[in-house]
């Protein structure tokens, strides 16, 4: 196994004793890190005893410690995947080359700002989450909460580590804003805009970890192909943690489909308004929160056509997901990729060098795999007789970035014009009256084994222990 040293001040697998500049300056940022997660971090949990998992390796076969914590006490720290042996640029200009060690000097800014963007995104969904453990819908629920914020919370760690180490004083300087900006502030926002976003319910808590923490399993898999052998490795053990938070938020979503279809049966009514007047989330208020969630964290992926994608490919910097289980030559100076475009008020399409298209096409990977996610959720109201199904709104819809920013185009990928936009909107998105109400369902429910209204209960609990565990201690 490759363990991590818990007995130093910061813990890693790195040797960070070794280097005794990058430790002190890493130890320096450190109370910066604690201060910024006691102003920021999870809102009146610091003296909770929280059953949390720590890794205690980065071998897969067996990473990870269960046990009560204090969040503050956590030991957040550097945990990169084992080195893999004589690895090679597997894509690009480069490719066939030994990975690199350390960044080249042509690709240094461009590295770094990749580094930034993605460590940006950690501390901005703890501060978008932070309020929600005081409307928890259960221990449980409360308890994965906070384990995905602790992550995302490490996951900063590991992208301010690169930096420190691979970076000089840019980088440092560039570790020191991560914890200046905050999510939503009109003066230094988060610099993507999903990250801006409030999460003020937890039906959006669980529509962000399935939709917007699948998007961040996608990018980290296209930047743990990177030439840069040390972010490679940093992004592999990060895909570890995360699909923890892809978990919390299918059964989530799953949990409150299944309670919905559970009343809807027992008092044989699927009108919305009788089904909110029992206290649960009707299934087409749920699909408008999926719209929303979805279309915003499309736009993630930028533009459908990019050069700079393409720049970052032919570099070696970002690959695609499973960029070596792919049967092409690996530099595509000749392939094309089929994108969308709009003529005549026709969504159609054509094909772009597949360079170009390397957005999309991460795209296209992470709707497959959302899409898996909703044919699972439609089992649900299909077990219970209930014919309601869930369904993806086209990739086109309601989005602010690339081809689509202009146009208004339906659910089902129907140009239309803004005065059926301002009819029709309010069917397909969630609206004030969709989120207070969401919003009025959301109690505070902390006795062990109970469970909001709203939402069904887990199939089982953590770690083989009873849903009715005390996954959080209060004294």
């Amino acid at each position: 196994m490759s363990g991590i040293n818990y007995s130093e001040r910061i813990p890693n697998n790195v040797d960070l004793a070794s280097n005794k500049a990058l430790q002190r300056a890493l130890e320096r940022w450190q109370p910066a890190y604690l201060n910024w997660w006691g102003e920021m971090g999870p809102d009146k949990s610091q003296t909770l005893d929280v059953y949390l998992r720590t890794a205690v390796s980065v071998d897969p076969k067996g990473w990870a410690h269960y046990d009560y914590v204090k969040m503050p006490d956590y030991r957040w720290g550097i945990f990169l995947a084992p080195a893999e042996k004589d690895r090679k640029v597997n894509f690009g200009t480069h490719r066939g080359d030994p990975a690199w060690q350390e960044v080249p000097g042509e690709y240094r800014s461009t590295l770094r700002r990749i580094i930034v963007t993605q460590g940006d995104t950690e501390p901005a969904s703890v501060e978008q989450q932070r309020h929600l453990g005081q409307t928890c819908p259960s221990l449980y629920d409360l308890r994965n909460l906070f384990q995905v914020n602790v992550e995302e919370g490490r996951h900063l760690w590991a992208m301010v580590y690169l930096l420190h180490a691979y970076f000089g004083r840019d980088g440092r300087e560039e570790g020191e804003a991560l914890l200046e900006r905050r999510s939503g502030d009109s003066d230094n926002p988060r610099i993507l805009t999903a990250f801006n976003e409030k999460t003020p319910d937890w039906l959006s808590f669980f529509m962000f970890t399935f939709l917007t923490d699948r998007d961040g399993k996608y990018q980290l898999a296209a930047l743990a192909e990177s030439a840069f052998d040390p972010l490679s490795r940093t992004c592999r053990f990060m895909l570890t943690e995360e699909a923890h938070h892809l978990f919390v938020g299918e059964t989530g979503i799953g949990r409150i489909i299944q309670r919905t279809c559970e009343v809807m049966n027992e008092h044989k009514t699927d009108d919305p308004a009788k089904l909110r007047g029992m206290g649960v989330i009707d299934l087409p208020t749920l699909q408008k929160y999926l719209n929303f969630h979805y279309s915003v964290t499309s736009d993630l992926y930028g533009s459908e056509v990019s050069s700079n994608a393409a720049s970052f490919f032919t570099e070696g910097l970002k690959g695609r997901f499973d960029e070596t289980k792919i049967g092409d030559d690996h530099q595509l100076e000749s392939t094309e990729y089929e994108v969308p475009d709009v003529a005549a008020d026709k969504i159609v399409s054509k094909h772009v060098p597949a360079l170009t298209a390397l957005n999309e096409r991460l795209r296209d990977d992470w709707i497959a795999d959302v899409q898996k996610g909703i044919d699972r959720w439609n089992r649900i109201p299909e077990k219970a007789g209930i014919p309601f199904r869930f369904k993806l709104p086209h990739k086109g819809f309601h989005r602010r970035i690339g081809l689509f920013t202009d146009l208004h185009i339906d659910p089902e990928g129907k140009v239309i014009s803004e005065a059926d936009w301002t009819h029709h909107h309010a069917g397909w998105l969630p609206t004030e009256e969709d989120r207070a109400f969401v919003h009025s369902l959301m109690g505070r429910v902390t006795e062990p084994g109970k469970f909001a209204n709203w939402i069904a209960p887990p199939h089982q609990g953590i770690n083989k222990q009873p849903i009715d565990f005390e996954y959080v201690r209060f004294s």
